[in-house]
């Protein structure tokens, strides 16, 4: 075999066998097929797709090109969340504290900035001193500790991934659902994990921009989480607009925190980002047998917030893992960027929508994500809303705040942020955050 030939074969649409495959997979993990190659086989896979069968085999060489976490020493059952990824997406987290505290074990292993979409583990980096680069044994060690951890790919885990992820996101082969499904199931089942939520996202801010990709990469993954023994739901997601109000990666930080302290989340900008994380929460919950259905499970969540056991929790982690937890507690210590800039509006009405990718791209070029494998983010970057869809406007009204320490951004982004605002003389119909539920017997429509 050689790369050009299964890169060929895959380009007009061939199937590849599992030796094939296998062969492809661990020559690149082994740097003996380099990355203009793999981004070949990654752009035909991105036109001609897998069948059902190649992406699970896809998936198990993906698992198996390093380490297996076992976890089975750790008392409970261990139920992670996955989100396939959208502007403003900090659910992970509020979630893991939450889920935690209520006493369901969490092993979470994140991922970066990934396109127009932020990373978690780029979020809690920016937290000083936060770890994410943890060995397995440490792994082990905050789990048992503390009930929840975060970390990034380590060499051991999911190589391949790793390598494949970063290439991903510079060659636009993002959007491919067998290279999704491989990705996030590969690491998910390598974690330790018994029990898996997800989180797929649809609208324009998300990967997956139509309700029908979206549904098809939900179904693929719970047939495969299922296909391997793992419990498997998941939830399609309305990504149309920011989740919540801020989008970078101390920004997130702080909304999370408000969030976890309950001052945000109720009636206010952040209400569409706790719905989620409470029922993503209660789902994890029912799974992991600490309530009987998700409505029982959400007001756990809920108590874990008005308790401050969350919080706690966070804080618990962050030190785990070492960072500075008086950061959190202190957040207005953190050092400031060299621009504030706010956006504002000559238009009266309401606004009508607000483009998520848009507003995604223009945090990347602030300094909040990456265009460049080997671009350095500023975490201090990025944009806090003032408007959100529904919100009335008067002229002269802010829409939104942007930062960066970036002097030749400043009027591009200005103009970039405005024009992903559209209004209207009358209120707009309020669309559902939460639009299905996916479990291995079917698709219901969410409540």
């Amino acid at each position: 075999m050689t790369p050009v030939e299964l890169i060929k074969k895959k380009r007009e649409g061939s199937t590849l066998n599992e030796e094939e495959l296998r062969w492809l997979i661990q020559g690149y993990v082994a740097g003996t097929i380099p990355d203009y190659q793999m981004s070949a086989f990654l752009m035909a896979c991105f036109f001609q797709g897998m069948s059902e069968e190649e992406t699970l085999t896809f998936t198990r060489l993906m698992l198996h090109s390093g380490d297996v976490i076992d976890l089975s020493d750790i008392p409970g059952i261990k139920v992670d969340k996955h989100s396939t990824g959208g502007v403003g997406d900090k659910v992970s987290l509020i979630l893991a504290p939450i889920v935690a505290a209520c006493g369901v074990p969490v092993p979470m292993i994140s991922g970066r900035g990934l396109g127009h979409t932020g990373g978690t583990l780029d979020k809690l980096e920016s937290i000083p001193g936060f770890r994410t680069a943890l060995s397995i044994p440490e792994y082990k060690s905050v789990i048992r500790k503390v009930g929840a951890v975060l970390i990034g790919q380590t060499n051991e885990i999911v190589p391949a991934d790793k390598k494949m992820y970063a290439l991903r996101d510079v060659t636009a082969t993002v959007e491919c659902i067998p290279l999704i499904a491989g990705s996030i199931m590969s690491k998910k089942l390598a974690e330790g994990i018994d029990a898996l939520v997800l989180d797929v996202k649809t609208g324009r801010g998300a990967f997956m921009q139509s309700y029908a990709r979206s549904l098809e990469l939900a179904q693929t993954l719970v047939r495969i989480g299922t296909g391997f023994g793992k419990e498997t739901v998941a939830f399609i997601t309305d990504m149309s607009q920011p989740l919540g109000t801020t989008i970078g990666n101390w920004l997130e930080v702080v909304e999370s925190v408000e969030c976890l302290k309950g001052k945000r989340g109720h009636d206010d900008a952040s209400s569409d980002l706790m719905e989620v994380t409470h029922v993503l929460a209660g789902a994890m919950l029912m799974l992991g047998k600490k309530a009987k259905t998700i409505a029982e499970g959400v007001e756990l969540s809920r108590a874990s917030i008005a308790n401050g056991s969350a919080y706690r929790k966070l804080l618990e982690l962050t030190a785990a893992q070492g960072g500075d937890a008086s950061a959190l507690e202190n957040l207005e210590r953190y050092p400031l960027p060299r621009h504030s800039i706010e956006v504002k509006t000559m238009d009266t009405g309401y606004v009508a929508e607000i483009d998520s990718l848009e507003l995604g791209l223009t945090s990347i070029t602030l300094g909040a994500g990456r265009g460049l494998i080997e671009d350095t983010i500023d975490p201090k970057a990025g944009i806090v809303l003032s408007k959100k869809v529904g919100d009335s406007i008067d002229a002269g009204d802010t829409l939104a705040v942007f930062y960066t320490d970036r002097e030749a951004v400043l009027e591009p982004a200005r103009d970039r942020i405005r024009k992903a605002f559209r209004f209207q003389p009358t209120p707009p119909q309020q669309k559902p955050i939460i639009l299905s539920y996916v479990e291995k017997g079917g698709v219901k429509t969410w409540m």
